[in-house]
């Protein structure tokens, strides 16, 4: 059960409101042959407490696997720099090693997330008896500490036990196919061939001649840690923790290792300059769970009932991996060669609601069907839906051809969740066919990860871990213990490199290439494969290698060659689904030129993420889907304003969620979720969009969609702005555009942004300071004036905090000399004011209109800083509610503020300050974390200002300047009294209705909040 506040409309009052969820379970697995390590921890606060019985919130603590999961990320981090750190040791050491790992390309970094991602893999595995297994023994027999047998054993012969252990289990015994028996004589045991590519030398670095002489005291020792537990090696750590290959999803959870939290254990060791440079967050899986989920409803929704290509119709034969590429001679097919196809056009087969009741409760109608055919009633389980039933063959057809593709796929979340769902409605459909073999989760999850999904990153580690992820979640259901089936290899499907920036046309050479990935895809002999994978890498080397000269940038991927097969057989993707990285402008300038020249959606100072829309959109096929989670800075941002119409032109859109202050991801605010099919949306399509509560959990995302969300046009979603306001707030917001004239327009486009100093510390000065140059020097009073920062600035008045500003006119550094103490003061802060991003000293005098090293970051002419001089308008860049105040004391302001110039300031002044004016803000300015607004020029020239009689001026500039005298005086009941008058004149201006009026003071009822005092003058 959940509960939600809920105001009463009739009495007004505040009420519970009763919402029932699904059960949730959280569980340890104890008892013989598992450690109870982390249970006894969680655990043994609640038992020394004799005193008071635990709360429920002490025991769901005690259940917590976030817990876990940051108590094992410190253990393995720490686990990650000492083996790092003791590779690099080595290396140094041996020249053999170093130029080895140089000539394969190895780094000490990568060689250390693999081995702990191979020696966790095996963790998983021994978990299943499949290592160590002994002769005529049965797979699932082995022992369930294989690898600390074998480190007991390796200390017992005084074997090292990485280079005489692990190397040749890894790289030969599971490398290497030994036939039905799989028995090892190095290890005496039987143990199974793996293949796939994740027991394969890093680079291919010579592993038998190359000694890597690791201390054993890195995998096993006897040094006590801080919680008492014996040793710190790698395998100490491991031991101690429960391993299950079982993702967990929202409403079940093991507390134990799973592959998803490895996921997360990789995207927190990414150091932070580098995290900052590839923008990887973890998405949490609750959302993941529902953007999956969103996908494939409206894929098979699509698909069913808005066709764009032929459904199949015919009785599914057992299944049968079908080929992964056309040939060359035949023309491309959409489905099987056995099936026949009927074309449908805007016909519903399976109504949307009955879609989303089955991919939502899939396992619950299985229970019901498994129930039915044991002869009992069900009646504990709901009833599938009847459509479901009916067209069971055609929904089973639609879920094994589909096709998915994350071109940000991190630690492959979405990939892994995707896979979830699919495997999931498939086996529920499994009763509605007689006599079908095969349909089991592991042949169902093989079959995905063959043909479905696809995934792209440009982080070679990352790319790893989602192999792994995916190798894991296929061993969890293994059942054929009588012969283990080698891993798929995934090198062509989960790849290194850009998503961005491929060729612009398709290569010649994609037929030969498709040939031999198909030929690779299926090989498990060592050699064959090697020699396949040497004349892939030959292809595609000899297609790339004209690129630098060609394009201008070197291209290493293009999804039309590495996956040809799926837009020669669909023309693209059914499912796009993605997390991209949150990249800003500055530091992708590299990339910009390239990326202005291949997509349409390019604009300066744009964020990364808008590349990744258009691009997402390229790589769908007709009718399909696409669903991202993004910054939703894109909504209303400049660099947004050719990216709004592509979507709205290019996708029927159907969900958007704005995230607003809700904490999504752990560094980043303002996320947002768009969910669409690659279709002209009709002119009545509404989205169902929502602005969430950062108190909400995001355990509902659902049911609070479907609560808390409304039906917004797609045809409000204009090209100037996204706004997910009902239509009554959207066409309020026009009325006021069209009684109004435009803030920019109407003081001539006389706003500006305040002053860049590029170094604080060198340009602002207190009273001492100045007094003491002024001292030094009188002619130093000329250039230093009154200064006012961003937070210095409130609702109808400014504090001056004796604080300075030492400004001049672009150019005028030679003109210092006549100032000598302001000069020697500069000069103090030489080496900072040379490295500053804008001054020639920075730029080696190769860029013109760069200014010296002397003078203001921004170059201001002398015209420009004559605005400060004069009575002006003034307002922080950020703020949480409107706070404009006229300055008639001749202050400077830095870049934390904007000015605006008006021969009626105090009048204008009282227009902005007003409800409807700042209800018109929020509407149109970004926002920023914890609810603040971006007081930028692009927005506040958009506002509208109303037409007024000379004698409402009057009235205005009056109230405005009785509103400043209360407010310097801190009467606030006086400033509430006079704005209210003022804001009855603005309401009458625009001709506004009682319910126009509420809806405005409804909405800003808690909007007003504290000054940004902590966001003001940070950085430059």
């Amino acid at each position: 059960m959940e509960y939600a506040a809920k105001r009463d409309p009739k009495t007004g009052k505040i009420k519970p409101e009763e919402h029932l969820t699904p059960a949730r379970r959280y569980s340890y697995l104890v008892g013989a042959d598992e450690e109870c390590h982390t249970a006894q921890s969680r655990f043994l606060t609640l038992l020394q407490n004799t005193t008071d019985s635990p709360t429920l919130a002490q025991i769901e603590e005690a259940f917590s696997v976030e817990s876990v999961t940051k108590e094992f990320f410190r253990e393995y981090a720490r686990l990650f720099e000492v083996t790092e750190g003791a590779l690099a040791a080595v290396v140094k050491r041996g020249k053999a090693i170093r130029d080895d790992f140089a000539a394969k390309g190895v780094s000490t970094v990568d060689f250390a997330k693999k081995l702990l991602g191979q020696i966790v893999f095996l963790y998983f595995i021994q978990k299943k008896g499949w290592l160590g297994v002994a002769k005529g023994g049965k797979w699932g027999d082995g022992p369930r500490n294989f690898l600390r047998q074998l480190a007991d054993r390796a200390l017992r012969e005084k074997k090292g036990l990485f280079n005489d252990v692990l190397e040749p289990l890894f790289y030969d015994t599971l490398a290497t196919d030994r036939g039905h028996a799989a028995w090892c004589n190095t290890f005496a045991s039987r143990i199974p061939f793996l293949n796939g590519g994740l027991f394969e030398p890093l680079g291919g670095y010579d592993w038998e001649k190359t000694e890597i002489i690791l201390p054993n005291a890195l995998f096993t020792n006897q040094t006590r840690t801080e919680a008492g537990d014996m040793g710190d090696g790698i395998l100490d750590v491991f031991d101690r923790y429960n391993f299950t290959v079982n993702e967990a999803e929202p409403l079940e959870k093991e507390v134990a290792i799973d592959p998803e939290m490895l996921g997360k254990v990789f995207e927190n060791l990414i150091e932070d300059n580098r995290r900052k440079g590839l923008g990887a967050f973890y998405t949490p899986r609750e959302i993941v769970h529902f953007m999956c989920q969103k996908s494939l409803i409206n894929y098979l929704d699509t698909a069913l009932n808005h066709p764009t290509t032929p459904i199949g119709t015919a009785t599914p034969q057992p299944e049968k991996q079908p080929p992964l590429f056309v040939d060359s001679s035949e023309k491309p097919k959409a489905r099987a060669a056995q099936e026949e196809f009927t074309e449908v056009q805007h016909r519903v087969l399976v109504a949307r609601k009955d879609l989303e009741e089955w991919i939502r409760q899939s396992d619950q109608f299985a229970h019901y069907a498994a129930a039915i055919a044991a002869g009992t009633k069900g009646d504990h389980y709901p009833k599938p839906p009847d459509s479901i039933r009916k067209f069971a063959h055609e929904i089973d057809v639609l879920l094994r051809d589909i096709t998915v593709c994350d071109p940000a796929i991190g630690s492959g979340a979405f990939p892994v969740g995707m896979m979830t769902e699919i495997v999931r409605a498939r086996m529920a459909l499994t009763p509605y066919f007689n006599d079908v073999p095969e349909r089991t989760a592991y042949h169902f999850k093989r079959h995905v990860i063959q043909n479905s999904i696809y995934g792209v990153d440009v982080d070679a580690s990352a790319v790893e871990i989602a192999k792994l992820r995916l190798w894991l979640s296929l061993v969890v259901d293994e059942e054929d213990v009588r012969q283990i089936k080698p891993l798929p290899n995934l090198d062509y499907k989960v790849v290194v490199g850009n998503s961005l920036l491929g060729f612009p046309a398709k290569s010649q050479r994609i037929q030969r290439i498709e040939k031999l990935k198909a030929d690779y895809f299926d090989e498990t002999n060592h050699d064959k494969k090697k020699r396949l994978k040497r004349e892939i890498d030959e292809e595609l080397s000899q297609a790339f290698a004209s690129s630098k000269g060609s394009l201008g940038y070197e291209v290493a991927f293009d999804f039309g060659i590495f996956f040809s097969e799926v837009f020669r057989a669909k023309q693209g993707f059914d499912v796009v689904i993605a997390n991209p990285p949150y990249v800003r402008h500055e530091n992708i300038s590299e990339m910009t030129p390239h990326l202005r020249q291949r997509f349409t959606v390019a604009a300066s100072r744009a964020d990364l993420l808008i590349f990744f829309y258009e691009q997402g959109v390229n790589l769908l096929r007709p009718g399909g889907v696409i669903t991202l989670i993004t910054s939703n800075k894109f909504h209303r941002a400049a660099y947004g304003a050719k990216l709004r119409p592509f979507l709205t032109e290019k996708l029927q859109i159907m969900v958007l969620i704005d995230f607003g202050d809700a904490p999504v991801f752990e560094a980043i605010a303002y996320a947002s979720i768009l969910i669409g099919t690659k279709d002209k949306a009709r002119k009545e399509h509404s989205i169902r969009a929502c602005s969430w509560n950062p108190e909400t959990p995001f355990t509902s995302l659902d049911q609070t969609l479907k609560r808390e969300g409304i039906e917004l046009l797609q045809n409000d979603l204009t090209a100037d702005g996204w706004r997910l306001e009902t239509p009554a707030a959207i066409r309020l917001l026009e009325k006021l555009r069209v009684k109004g004239t435009p803030l920019g327009e109407y003081v001539q486009g006389k706003f500006y942004y305040g002053i860049k100093t590029g170094l604080n510390e060198a340009f602002v000065i207190d009273r001492d300071t100045r007094n003491q140059l002024i001292r030094e020097d009188q002619k130093s009073a000329e250039l230093i004036k009154p200064f006012l920062r961003g937070r210095d600035v409130k609702r109808w008045t400014v504090h001056h905090q004796e604080l300075y500003l030492i400004v001049f006119p672009f150019g005028f550094h030679a003109r210092l000399k006549e100032y000598p103490a302001i000069r020697r003061h500069l000069q103090q802060f030489e080496d900072r004011l040379k490295k500053r991003g804008q001054c020639t000293s920075s730029r080696g005098n190769k860029e013109g209109g760069q200014h010296h090293w002397l003078e203001l970051d921004n170059n201001p002419k002398p015209e420009y800083l004559d605005c400060f001089a004069t009575a002006k308008i003034v307002m922080p860049a950020i703020e949480r509610s409107q706070a404009f105040a006229v300055d008639s004391s001749g202050h400077y302001s830095n870049d934390k503020t904007n000015i605006c110039v008006t021969e009626e300031p105090e009048m204008l002044c009282g227009i902005l300050n007003s409800s409807t004016l700042w209800w018109s803000l929020a509407q149109i300015a970004a926002t920023k974390q914890n609810g603040y607004y971006e007081f930028k020029p692009l927005y506040i020239r958009q506002l509208p200002i109303p037409t007024a009689s000379s004698a409402d001026k009057d009235k205005l500039t009056k109230l405005a300047e009785r509103a400043a005298e209360s407010a310097t005086a801190g009467d606030d009941a006086a400033v509430a009294r006079t704005e209210r008058q003022i804001a009855e004149i603005i309401y009458r201006l625009f001709d506004l209705t009682a319910d126009e009026i509420a809806h405005i003071e409804t909405s800003l009822a808690n909007t007003r909040g504290q000054s940004a005092d902590d966001d003001d003058d940070r950085g430059e």
